[in-house]
């Protein structure tokens, strides 16, 4: 299965969360952060279905005024 990643860095961690399932890790480099948010999807679905189809999402920025 195919999911979408947000990568933020909050404070020496690179942060690694998925739009599709609330399942989120971190790593030391974006890399790392990424592999331990595979890990952990797959520890997640082990032994259970596998969802049918995931939501579409549309990914977009917003600017604002401030």
């Amino acid at each position: 299965m195919r999911f979408t990643a947000v990568v933020t860095k909050e404070g020496q961690w690179y942060v690694a969360k998925t739009v599709e399932v609330e399942i989120a890790s971190q790593g030391k480099t974006i890399e790392e952060a990424l592999a331990n948010l595979k890990e952990a999807l797959e520890l997640y679905f082990e032994g259970e279905p596998l969802p049918e189809a995931l939501p579409e999402h549309v990914i977009a920025t917003v600017e604002v005024a401030i």
